[in-house]
């Protein structure tokens, strides 16, 4: 027990980031349920703390609908100026995440720790079960499956943490999405 959670760490610690992340950067993407302050310098009135809608969108004065989810909070401020523009000359426009109730994922199963881990950069398998705490001794760690939801369809991803821990198989270490659902046998 204690030489595979060793192991893992270790694998852990040792892989370049660009194999356990799909994404070309860590910097955090915003999701449904995130909580934002949005203010813009020299206009309070249009200071406002909102939350990322369900269908991903904000509502903001002036601008209307904008898509949230999936993008920086860099971007969005971008996007959102972009639009200001129109109505205020040069607009600076601040985005603060004070929130990421939306990015979570869930471990289930023989680890030590199970229940709901907050995603807030890039995550992969192997990370989320080391934030688990490691598997139990009773783990079958050869039949590791990811639930993963896209809109109404529901995938299984099959996890193979054995092979990763035998010889580095990396394809078995998927990158984490959000309300992914990992079920430890």
């Amino acid at each position: 027990m204690l030489k595979r959670l060793i192991t893992g760490l270790v694998l852990l610690l040792a892989l370049p980031a660009g194999w356990v992340s799909a994404s070309d950067s860590n910097e955090y993407r915003l999701q449904p349920g995130d909580e934002l302050l949005i203010s813009v310098w020299r206009e309070e009135e249009l200071n406002r703390q909102l939350v990322v809608l369900p269908d991903g969108r904000i509502s903001y004065p002036l601008v209307g609908h904008v898509m949230a989810a999936g993008q920086s909070a860099e971007v969005l401020e971008k996007l959102l100026a972009e639009h200001l523009e129109e109505y205020i000359t040069e607009p600076q426009v601040s985005v603060s995440v004070t929130a990421v109730s939306g990015n979570v994922a869930f471990v289930f199963g023989q680890v030590n720790n199970p229940g709901p881990i907050l995603m807030s950069r890039d995550l992969s398998v192997v990370q989320a079960l080391a934030l688990a705490g490691g598997f139990t001794p009773f783990a079958s760690t050869g039949r590791i499956q990811i639930i993963r939801e896209q809109g109404a369809e529901k995938t299984l991803l099959p996890v193979d943490y054995s092979a990763i821990e035998r010889g580095g198989d990396l394809s078995h270490n998927h990158s984490l999405r959000a309300g992914d659902v990992i079920i430890v046998p």
